[in-house]
């Protein structure tokens, strides 16, 4: 599975933004999507991921009502769109995807996309 993120840049604080992640390959539509996000100096951090079939989402306690993942199955792309953004949520963001729901339940992700980034200015 090959990804590719893109939608990142400079935005200001209560700012929204929409990173969007296209996926390629073989049977995509069986893949658990996810997004993660990394500052440097600091561990990946996970953020969200969507079930295989879109019917199931998880999000991280520091982003759960600002953030809302969605995937389009017929565009093999998913979505991650943020509100109300603070200055913390400034990071490199990588999508990521994984055949196991157990994995993905573990945040442990096997294909990586390269990242995007965003930036909140207070």
């Amino acid at each position: 599975v090959q990804l590719q993120a893109s939608g990142g840049g400079l935005v200001q604080a209560g700012g929204s933004v929409r990173l969007s992640c296209a996926a390629s390959g073989r049977t995509v539509s069986s893949y658990a999507l996810g997004w993660f996000r990394q500052v440097p100096g600091k561990e990946r951090e996970y953020v969200a991921h969507i079930s295989s079939s879109g019917g199931s989402t998880y999000y991280a306690d520091s982003v759960k009502g600002r953030f809302t993942i969605s995937r389009d199955t017929a565009k093999n792309t998913v979505y991650l769109q943020m509100n109300s953004l603070k200055p913390e949520d400034t990071a490199v963001y990588y999508c990521a995807a994984v055949l196991s729901h157990a994995q993905a339940l573990r945040a442990t992700f096997d294909y990586w996309g390269q990242g995007t980034v965003v930036t909140v200015s207070s």
